[in-house]
């Protein structure tokens, strides 16, 4: 395949930044250069440097905007697509009035396939390359969801809920069914193309013993997938998680008494954590995952990333669509710097690009293929245009660093800051 050369101001993180002083945390060119063959960025550098090396490659100016590593969106649920910015209420009733709903839609095929096209048209838009997804609980929504995705090339993580009590009818499977249908889910969909095949209990409320029990034994036969579910979001559902489960000792013993807590588990808000609960993520190396804007739209409560990171644990960081009001990763970072100044905690705009880069590659394992501009990792890279709307031109006018540009397109930033979208070096929003 001819090589091509992208051109234009190149930032790539190689650890999280310490503070907005710690320059040995990124790489930054003013007239940089990646060099892709196959979809793998081949050399970065400077444009002089790396254009002698490929004097015939195929070059793509992006100049004067800014090029990373695409966005990875740690928790989003692909049957809410048409959920987002529905009036609500908390968690619970919010789940009952719009979700399962909508949720039950998925049972048809065709309505799979339409609204897999929008999900990703959507991800594309707003400069997300690779996102960890709930489907619903048919199996046809995996299999579209999927589907998808291999067709774009994009490198996606996803799997059926498991949910067999306290849902609609049309929204349950049983402990059998559920294991059944994951097991041909993973045969069929885990390491095809770039595809990663998450189990995902919804959460406790939603799976009886019996359905833990069955999950436990698919975590245990495909320890290399990750698994995801939701924790403490809200005390409603904290409550009615106790009386479904009385002999546990809080929330989070649920899933560890049945094995489910690792390094690959991925555990969406963690909001209202017992000191118990943060000993035991500590021990196992499970994940916390934030997500602000859904915290803020449900009322759910404040997620304290200073006090889990003190402890030693990693977060990854999230859009929830669709409770979260927003696809982009942008917007989820505003949000986000906002939740932490409510609680005294400080979030730099180095920071932030870090974590919704190669900060949720890390949670995934995936550091050594996606999330950094390294060489040999796979070109999904974003291109940032920082005066992509009239206020922020305005901006940008005084500003003088690259820490305050980053803090601009987080705080001001959407879709219409992603000017061009490559997956594995292939061009996709333009």
């Amino acid at each position: 395949m001819k090589l091509k050369l992208l051109r234009g101001r190149i930032l790539t993180f190689h650890h999280e930044p310490r503070n907005g002083d710690d320059d040995a945390a990124y790489t930054y060119i003013e007239d940089g250069a990646l060099l892709i063959r196959d979809g793998i960025i081949q050399q970065v550098g400077t444009f002089e440097t790396v254009s002698t090396m490929a004097p015939t490659a195929l070059v793509t100016d992006h100049r004067p905007h800014l090029m990373l590593a695409g966005f990875i969106d740690a928790h989003i649920h692909f049957p809410q697509v048409q959920v987002i910015g529905s009036w609500g209420s908390q968690l619970l009733n919010w789940l009952n009035d719009y979700t399962f709903p909508q949720e039950a839609l998925y049972a048809d095929p065709d309505h799979s396939k339409n609204m897999a096209s929008k999900f990703f048209d959507q991800l594309i838009a707003h400069g997300t390359t690779t996102a960890a997804a709930f489907c619903s609980v048919h199996k046809t929504s995996v299999d579209a969801f999927f589907k998808e995705a291999y067709t774009r090339g994009m490198r996606m993580l996803g799997g059926k809920v498991l949910m067999d009590r306290n849902a609609p009818e049309g929204l349950r499977d049983t402990p059998q069914s559920g294991y059944d249908d994951t097991k041909a889910l993973i045969d069929t969909w885990h390491g095809t193309g770039r595809s990663g095949y998450v189990i995902t209990p919804r959460f406790a409320i939603t799976s009886s013993p019996a359905q833990m029990e069955m999950v436990q034994a698919l975590a245990s036969e495909y320890d290399e997938c990750h698994i995801q579910t939701h924790l403490s979001e809200n005390h409603d559902e904290i409550a009615y998680t106790a009386e479904l489960y009385p002999k546990a000792r809080d929330y989070l013993d649920i899933y560890h008494s049945y094995g489910l807590l690792s390094a690959k588990t991925l555990l969406g808000h963690s909001i209202h954590l017992k000191p118990r609960e943060i000993d035991v993520l500590v021990a196992t190396g499970a994940h916390p995952v934030f997500c602000p804007t859904s915290n803020l739209f449900l009322g759910s409560g404040l997620f304290d990333d200073a006090g889990l990171r003190a402890k030693g644990i990693t977060n990854g960081i999230a859009t929830d669509v669709g409770a979260g009001t927003s696809y982009s990763m942008l917007q989820t970072l505003n949000e986000g710097y906002k939740v932490l100044q409510l609680q005294g905690q400080s979030l730099h705009p180095l920071q932030a690009f870090h974590w919704a880069t190669r900060g949720n590659a890390c949670i995934l394992g995936l550091e050594d293929k996606i999330g950094t501009l390294d060489v040999g990792t796979e070109a999904d890279v974003i291109v940032l245009n920082s005066k992509s709307t009239g206020a922020m031109a305005l901006r940008m006018d005084c500003a003088t660093s690259l820490s305050e540009e980053l803090f601009i397109l987080q705080m001001m930033g959407d879709d219409r800051a992603i000017t061009e979208v490559y997956v594995a070096g292939e061009p996709r929003k333009s």
